[in-house]
């Protein structure tokens, strides 16, 4: 989910720019700079700009592409045998050496030199949050399943939500709140069928609460991403953040005593698919894509994740788990919900 997170993580570019009410703006990610504060304030005026982008032919294709990335996170990190922060660290140096050759390229590195301190206490604060996303997201899909966990990481537009009315006094519309509800009552069937099916254990909904953490601390991610957002660039934005994050992954690894070495050498290039796939086919086909479509249009598409992640481990022989009943009743619940949030987040 990465990333919206999708699939518990997030986009290289950033999933802030796939909402309305997300933390950044879609017209930064579209132009590749600062956002006026007029544009970051009307939804409406962003999606006129963008209707009037000609659109390319490649542009499904891309938007096919990058619901494929982003669907193999979740399956991906299952495979993997070595624990989450190890996963975490190397998806991360993998796709900061994609990010630091953009950054040489576009020349976006020289923002680095107007940063203010405050600039890079927020950087900090918004690297903590997307790597205990990824450590709590990662970790419980070694607790539940990949379909649970993937449909639970994804209620982060409710934090978002949440917060922008706590936070910025952005309050939600009726249909974003009914989403809400919505999404909530999915969750908790979601939930109430894993403890279920586990006969009343906690294991699988030790799992579900994990997900649920790595919704918050990525909903949170993206709304302190907002002020950085608004004034750099897509890549120097990216390359800050995430390397902000992964410095606190190989924090957080040396204070738990975690080793960051892989457990298995079969886990190399499960590392590059999920740089590759999720965080660079996924995520950067996303940013592109706004270019050219309302953010709310990218924002369905990624409700799209949870299923594609479903299948391919239901297809998987290395996985081969099939979804409960409650699962999937709860996962249409929880994506009705934030399909109804997303939509009415536009009118």
């Amino acid at each position: 989910m990465s990333a919206p997170t999708v699939g518990g993580q997030p986009y290289i570019p950033d999933v802030t720019d796939l909402a309305d009410h997300t933390p950044s703006d879609p017209t930064a990610a579209r132009d590749g700079g600062a956002a006026t504060p007029a544009a970051d304030r009307s939804a409406v005026a962003v999606e006129a700009r963008v209707s009037s982008t000609r659109r390319p032919a490649i542009l499904p294709v891309v938007l096919a592409l990058g619901v494929l990335g982003i669907s193999t996170s979740g399956p991906l990190a299952r495979l993997a045998a070595s624990p989450p922060l190890a996963i975490a660290f190397w998806r991360l140096t993998f796709a900061l050496g994609c990010i630091g050759v953009m950054l040489l390229v576009t020349g976006e590195w020289r923002t680095y030199r107007t940063l203010a301190r405050r600039d890079l206490g927020w950087a900090a604060l918004s690297g903590a949050m997307l790597a205990l996303h990824f450590w709590s997201w990662i970790a419980s899909l070694d607790r539940t399943s990949v379909a649970a966990s993937v449909v639970l990481v994804n209620l982060h537009p409710l934090v978002i939500v949440v917060g922008s009315a706590l936070v910025l006094g952005e309050r939600a519309g009726r249909a974003q709140g009914a989403g809400l509800v919505l999404a909530m009552l999915g969750g908790a069937i979601v939930a109430f069928g894993d403890r279920a099916a586990a006969g009343g254990t906690t294991g699988a909904l030790a799992g579900d609460l994990l997900a649920v953490v790595g919704a918050i601390t990525v909903g949170i991610y993206y709304l302190v991403g907002r002020r950085l957002r608004a004034h750099l660039p897509l890549w120097a934005y990216v390359g800050l953040v995430y390397g902000a994050c992964w410095l606190c992954i190989a924090v957080f690894a040396g204070a738990t005593g975690t080793s960051l070495a892989p457990v298995a050498t079969g886990d190399w290039p499960l590392f590059v698919a999920i740089a590759v796939g999720p965080m660079l086919l996924g995520h950067t086909g996303f940013n592109w894509a706004l270019r050219y479509v309302p953010a709310y249009v990218v924002s369905l598409v990624i409700l799209v994740e949870p299923v594609g992640a479903t299948v391919l481990a239901a297809l998987l022989p290395a996985i081969a788990e099939q979804p409960s009943a409650w699962t999937l009743v709860g996962g249409a619940v929880v994506l009705g919900g934030l399909a109804l949030g997303v939509v009415g987040s536009r009118r």
